[in-house]
Protein backbone atom coordinates (compact mmCIF):
# COMPACT_ATOMS: atom_id res chain seq x y z
CA UNK A 1 0.00 0.00 0.00
CA UNK A 2 1.34 3.45 -0.88
CA UNK A 3 1.44 6.36 1.53
CA UNK A 4 -1.33 8.97 1.41
CA UNK A 5 -0.07 12.55 1.39
CA UNK A 6 -3.52 14.16 1.66
CA UNK A 7 -4.56 12.92 5.09
CA UNK A 8 -3.65 14.84 8.25
CA UNK A 9 -1.61 13.29 11.02
CA UNK A 10 -3.37 14.37 14.20
CA UNK A 11 -1.37 14.58 17.40
CA UNK A 12 -2.45 15.21 20.97
CA UNK A 13 -2.75 18.95 20.38
CA UNK A 14 -4.36 19.03 16.90
CA UNK A 15 -6.78 16.15 17.54
CA UNK A 16 -9.48 18.65 18.65
CA UNK A 17 -9.17 20.47 15.30
CA UNK A 18 -9.28 17.31 13.17
CA UNK A 19 -12.09 15.71 15.17
CA UNK A 20 -14.19 18.88 14.67
CA UNK A 21 -13.37 18.91 10.95
CA UNK A 22 -14.48 15.27 10.68
CA UNK A 23 -17.84 16.45 12.09
CA UNK A 24 -18.04 19.33 9.60
CA UNK A 25 -16.90 22.14 11.91
CA UNK A 26 -14.00 24.53 11.29
CA UNK A 27 -12.17 25.72 14.40
CA UNK A 28 -9.74 28.57 15.01
CA UNK A 29 -7.58 29.48 17.97
CA UNK A 30 -8.16 32.83 19.69
CA UNK A 31 -5.80 34.49 22.14
CA UNK A 32 -7.24 35.40 25.53
CA UNK A 33 -4.49 38.01 25.98
CA UNK A 34 -4.59 40.08 22.77
CA UNK A 35 -7.91 38.76 21.42
CA UNK A 36 -6.60 37.93 17.93
CA UNK A 37 -7.54 34.70 16.15
CA UNK A 38 -4.98 32.60 14.31
CA UNK A 39 -4.75 29.65 12.01
CA UNK A 40 -2.98 27.13 11.71
CA UNK A 41 -3.57 25.80 15.24
CA UNK A 42 -0.72 26.50 17.66
CA UNK A 43 -0.35 26.24 21.41
CA UNK A 44 0.65 29.91 21.65
CA UNK A 45 -0.44 33.15 20.05
CA UNK A 46 1.80 34.06 17.08
CA UNK A 47 0.99 37.75 17.64
CA UNK A 48 1.84 38.26 21.33
CA UNK A 49 3.28 34.83 22.28
CA UNK A 50 0.71 34.26 25.02
CA UNK A 51 -0.15 30.66 25.85
CA UNK A 52 -3.69 31.76 26.81
CA UNK A 53 -5.35 30.47 23.62
CA UNK A 54 -8.59 28.56 23.14
CA UNK A 55 -10.53 26.85 20.38
CA UNK A 56 -13.56 28.60 18.91
CA UNK A 57 -15.85 27.83 15.97
CA UNK A 58 -15.17 29.74 12.76
CA UNK A 59 -18.01 31.08 10.64
CA UNK A 60 -16.86 29.12 7.60
CA UNK A 61 -16.95 32.24 5.43
CA UNK A 62 -13.88 33.37 3.49
CA UNK A 63 -12.71 35.30 0.47
CA UNK A 64 -10.27 34.04 -2.12
CA UNK A 65 -6.86 35.68 -1.75
CA UNK A 66 -4.79 33.77 -4.32
CA UNK A 67 -4.74 30.40 -6.07
CA UNK A 68 -2.86 28.14 -8.43
CA UNK A 69 -4.22 25.42 -10.67
CA UNK A 70 -2.14 22.29 -10.12
CA UNK A 71 -1.83 20.20 -13.28
CA UNK A 72 0.79 17.74 -12.08
CA UNK A 73 1.34 16.14 -8.69
CA UNK A 74 2.85 12.67 -8.52
CA UNK A 75 2.16 12.10 -4.81
CA UNK A 76 -0.66 9.64 -4.10
CA UNK A 77 -3.59 10.28 -4.43
CA UNK A 78 -3.18 13.71 -6.07
CA UNK A 79 -2.24 12.44 -9.54
CA UNK A 80 -5.80 11.28 -10.21
CA UNK A 81 -7.24 14.57 -8.90
CA UNK A 82 -5.45 16.91 -11.27
CA UNK A 83 -6.18 19.56 -12.17
CA UNK A 84 -7.14 20.96 -8.76
CA UNK A 85 -7.05 24.43 -7.24
CA UNK A 86 -4.60 25.05 -4.38
CA UNK A 87 -5.55 28.31 -2.70
CA UNK A 88 -5.03 30.77 0.12
CA UNK A 89 -8.21 32.24 1.59
CA UNK A 90 -8.85 35.06 4.04
CA UNK A 91 -11.17 33.73 6.72
CA UNK A 92 -13.94 36.12 7.81
CA UNK A 93 -12.34 36.18 11.27
CA UNK A 94 -9.04 37.46 9.84
CA UNK A 95 -6.48 34.66 9.50
CA UNK A 96 -5.29 33.34 6.16
CA UNK A 97 -5.55 29.64 5.45
CA UNK A 98 -4.05 27.33 2.83
CA UNK A 99 -6.71 25.08 1.32
CA UNK A 100 -8.30 23.91 -1.90
CA UNK A 101 -11.19 25.44 -3.83
CA UNK A 102 -13.69 22.88 -5.08
CA UNK A 103 -16.89 22.95 -7.12
CA UNK A 104 -15.68 25.83 -9.28
CA UNK A 105 -14.08 25.90 -12.72
CA UNK A 106 -10.65 27.55 -12.46
CA UNK A 107 -11.56 30.17 -15.08
CA UNK A 108 -14.40 31.39 -12.81
CA UNK A 109 -12.10 32.15 -9.86
CA UNK A 110 -11.60 35.80 -8.94
CA UNK A 111 -9.59 37.39 -6.14
CA UNK A 112 -11.97 38.51 -3.42
CA UNK A 113 -14.76 36.12 -4.41
CA UNK A 114 -16.81 34.87 -1.44
CA UNK A 115 -16.29 31.27 -0.38
CA UNK A 116 -17.72 28.94 2.23
CA UNK A 117 -16.19 25.96 3.94
CA UNK A 118 -17.11 22.40 3.10
CA UNK A 119 -15.27 19.23 4.02
CA UNK A 120 -13.65 16.51 1.94
CA UNK A 121 -12.61 13.41 3.88
CA UNK A 122 -12.56 15.45 7.09
CA UNK A 123 -10.36 18.20 5.63
CA UNK A 124 -11.69 21.77 5.29
CA UNK A 125 -11.85 22.97 1.68
CA UNK A 126 -13.80 25.89 0.21
CA UNK A 127 -16.42 26.35 -2.51
CA UNK A 128 -18.10 29.41 -3.97
CA UNK A 129 -20.63 30.83 -1.54
CA UNK A 130 -21.96 33.98 -0.09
Amino acid sequence: MSARFDLPEADGFTRTYWDAAARGRLLLRRCGECGRPHHYPREFCPHCWSEDVDWEPASGRATLYTWSVVHRNDLPPFAERTPYVAAVVDLAEGPRMMTQVVECAPDRLRAGMPLEVTFADGVPVFRPGG
